[in-house]
């Protein structure tokens, strides 16, 4: 169990690293976006500080919930990988 959680928290860990390096790169652009784009952009940037928020007190927690933690943060984490795709699209 405790290999399944170390993975989960390595994955949960990277997830969040790869959405703050997406976030900075689009940061760098978006100075140039109209003001819909920056609305979405606040939103999804929030939604990675809560994110962020919401993980560090878990990453080290254990317990037979791990899966339901990974999905979840992943389903977030995926809807914010979204959102900046199709800001980077519309750049």
């Amino acid at each position: 169990m405790e290999f399944i959680m170390s993975n989960d928290r390595n994955r949960t860990s990277e997830m969040i690293s790869a959405l703050k390096q997406q976030r900075d790169e689009i940061a760098v652009r978006m100075h140039l976006a109209g003001m819909e784009v920056k609305q979405e952009w606040e939103q999804l940037d929030e939604k990675l500080s809560q994110l962020t928020h919401r993980f560090n007190p878990l990453k080290d927690a254990v317990g037979e919930t791990a899966d339901d933690v990974w999905e979840s943060f992943k389903l977030v984490g995926d809807e914010i990988k979204e959102g900046f795709a199709r800001i980077r699209k519309s750049l």
